[in-house]
């Protein structure tokens, strides 16, 4: 990708975030200097919100990169984010516009050093699903093992190369504008991500390691991958049939129970962060799958990560003070994780954060209220102004990445889990395995 090419991508998301912050600040502007009636005012954000996620989508869709992996999130977080914006931008989950088969077939052939028809008796020329990173096709192998065929985009590396450049130079201006705020962190950890989500083979042994972590479980499945035809650029794996977590129609069609599959979801993600310290880390609603049990079926392993012991038990350590309310335990759990606070001696701002967590969500809801994360994140805002944290461990960035999608399925699915009587027994057996 040239200078202009590079030139182009950034002034495009840059113009189109000022469009957008500067009509929601015209609104504000309207409401309170010229006494524009509230439902007016809301009315205006409405049509605002819809504006933007079309203009986020169709920017995204052209650019493609981290635009749609972005896209995604947003998507996914029904909990917090506006429905015009949900409704839209969730169609980046499975539905971006696909590569022309004979790109896919190009990069199939050179990979595996062979025409389709040597490998393939059947290889279904439209794909199955299309995402930020690849595209998945069905296809049959010679012996007849029905399978899906992952292939990665040829010259995605230069894009999302030049997406990282733009996000850092971002961070960067606001971390000037906001002193109180460290986004080193967040640059590291999608630093560090990215590449990784590029390399097939770590995801191929991402797939098999939480397959054997779940290995005693049927209700969890992970697809088999087949390494005879897999390279850092084509994944062939084991083709599993489901219903998409997030269609409730088709759920319930099938006598599935949206909470039973709430649980299921939550125990599977428990297991993963406080047990096995290995776990999937991209939950959002194109990779989770059900089938009747339920059962939840499990893709795409790019994104994965495993916490070191320490860390893992650290953090079990945290999540169990938050729920039993012992303060003195949860600060120095956040100390012991490796957060920074620029006065190291006062507790203010973990407590603040952990208060936030435990408040996050009323009673009887298996996911957070804007509200109340609303209130939440004002409270923080200003415990972090009188004392900034400085460090901020990247492994719990993407936990909370996991927590957020999470709490997005969890209004999907009208979850009433009780999150604090789900977590406990998992945090008490990590630590109790611990001693």
């Amino acid at each position: 990708m040239n200078a202009r090419d590079r030139f182009r991508r950034y002034f495009a998301v840059s113009s189109l975030a000022a469009r957008i912050y500067l009509g929601y600040k015209s609104v504000s502007i309207r409401q309170q200097r010229f006494n524009l009636p509230e439902d007016e005012a809301a009315a205006r954000r409405r049509a605002h919100h819809a504006w933007s996620a079309r203009q986020f989508y169709n920017l995204a869709v052209r650019n493609q990169g981290l635009l749609i992996k972005l896209g995604q999130i947003i998507g996914s977080r029904p909990d917090l984010i506006p429905d015009e914006y949900v409704s839209i931008l969730s169609r980046l989950q499975d539905q971006v516009p696909p590569r022309p088969f004979a790109v896919i077939e190009r990069r199939v052939t050179r990979e595996l050093g062979r025409p389709l028809s040597d490998v393939f008796s059947h290889f279904h020329r439209e794909p199955i699903a299309a995402a930020s990173l690849a595209q998945v096709h069905k296809a049959t192998l010679k012996d007849g093992r029905t399978v899906a065929v992952k292939v990665q985009y040829p010259g995605i590396w230069d894009v999302v190369q030049t997406d990282l450049d733009s996000i850092r130079f971002l961070l960067r201006i606001l971390s000037a504008l906001e002193r109180n705020l460290d986004f080193g962190p967040i640059i590291q950890e999608v630093s560090h991500n990215v590449p990784l989500e590029l390399d097939f083979i770590n995801e191929g042994h991402n797939a098999e390691l939480i397959a054997q972590n779940f290995a005693s479980r049927a209700d969890i499945i992970v697809p088999r991958i087949y390494w005879e035809y897999t390279t850092r650029r084509v994944l062939v794996m084991e083709f599993l049939e489901g219903i998409k977590i997030t269609d409730i129609d088709s759920l319930q069609a099938a006598g599935i129970d949206l909470q039973a599959v709430a649980q299921l979801v939550n125990d599977a993600y428990c297991e993963q962060l406080f047990l096995h310290g290995m776990f999937h880390a991209d939950p959002h609603p194109g990779n989770l799958f059900v089938r009747p049990g339920p059962r939840l079926v499990m893709l795409d392993f790019g994104l994965c990560r495993k916490l070191d012991d320490q860390f893992r038990l650290g953090y079990a350590k945290l999540v169990n003070a938050m729920i039993t309310g012992n303060a003195p335990e949860m600060v120095q759990a956040f100390r012991d994780l490796g957060f920074r606070a620029k006065r190291a001696e006062d507790p203010a701002p973990y407590l603040t954060i952990g208060r936030a967590f435990m408040e996050s969500s009323r009673p009887g809801r298996g996911y957070a209220d804007p509200d109340l994360v609303a209130e939440g994140n004002q409270r923080m805002a200003r415990a972090i102004r009188a004392n900034p944290i400085v460090e901020i461990p990247r492994e719990f960035l993407l936990i909370m990445r996991v927590t957020g999608l999470l709490s997005g399925l969890g209004k999907r699915l009208d979850s009433q889990v009780d999150m604090q009587s789900t977590l406990l027994p998992y945090t008490k057996a990590a630590l109790d395995g611990a001693r």
